[in-house]
């Protein structure tokens, strides 16, 4: 059974970071891309990050580059995102995204919420 299983959400105040994880299980996690998306209160889905299937190459939308992080350890087969420089517009719920050819895995999303 595949799984994406998000953690380290939460309440933080402007300017805080937070570190998120996906744990995956159910696939060979390093042949799969992996991104983060969030989605917003009343928002539609936003791509956050991504980084290729081997972890040396990663992209950021201009809302997040220079503060977010994105990394991958296919031996844990765990992807992580380090979020620095918290700011309200970063309340969100964060999914994880696994995606190779054809399939295509979500995982339940980890709210973050950035309010002083």
């Amino acid at each position: 059974e595949v799984q994406l299983v998000e953690s380290g959400g939460g309440l933080v105040q402007p300017g805080g970071s937070l570190r998120l994880s996906c744990a995956a299980s159910g696939f060979t996690f390093s042949s799969y891309a992996m991104s983060w998306v969030r989605q917003a209160p009343g928002k539609g889905l936003e791509w956050v990050s991504a980084i290729n299937s081997g972890g040396g190459s990663t992209s950021y939308a201009d809302s997040v580059k220079g503060r977010f992080t994105i990394s991958k350890d296919n031996a844990k087969k765990t992807v992580y995102l380090q979020m620095t420089g918290l700011n309200p517009d970063d309340s969100a719920i964060y999914y994880c995204n696994a995606a190779r050819g054809d399939n295509d895995y979500w995982g339940q999303g980890t709210q973050v919420t950035v309010s002083s």
